[in-house]
């Protein structure tokens, strides 16, 4: 399942723009761009490390991932919206990547927990019907699962900046 979105609002909770699971792989709502947390200066090529606080901004509509404390419409679990306005938001969309090792590697496996509330970003089995027929429901669980573990699947990889490789081969006596 990819995370997805597009300009559809919700009817029920905050009424802020959905953010789904489809299982298109040519889905081009289902794009997504790193970022660091809200107010810092994340450098492009800069690797993310396993305990960092990053940001999610949906492609197609410059809103951030978003979470906070509304029930989401079909599990009842937490809501997970898109908000703000080119890629400018609030602290709400903040989200600290949970891996094993030192950095996200774009092949690992990934959890993303909301840097405010702790929920998981996960996706089960609940569908909606109208008008986004037969996308999933995703939202926030309180503890970690199967269902919120995420992999990257394609996009553009940036060769890692000089600071990291030197880091890397550098050893000290």
């Amino acid at each position: 399942v990819r995370l997805h979105s597009h300009d559809v609002r919700y009817g029920s909770g905050s009424g802020q723009q959905s953010v789904t699971g489809v299982s298109a792989a040519e889905d081009g709502n289902s794009y997504w761009r790193v970022r660091g947390r809200t107010a810092a200066v994340c450098e492009r090529g800069t690797p993310v490390r396993c305990g960092q606080a990053i940001r999610l901004t949906h492609l197609g509509t410059g809103r951030n991932l978003h979470s906070h404390r509304f029930a989401s419409p079909l599990s009842g679990n937490q809501e997970v919206s898109a908000f703000g306005e080119a890629g400018e938001g609030d602290y709400l969309d903040d989200w600290t990547v949970v891996c094993s090792g030192t950095y996200w590697w774009r092949d690992g496996e990934v959890r993303f927990q909301h840097a405010s509330t702790d929920v998981f970003l996960s996706v089960t089995g609940e569908q909606y019907g109208r008008p986004i027929h037969g996308q999933k429901e995703v939202h926030g669980m309180a503890t970690s699962s199967q269902n919120n573990y995420w992999k990257v699947m394609e996009g553009i990889f940036l060769q890692p900046s000089e600071v990291f490789r030197a880091e890397q081969h550098h050893a000290e006596l």
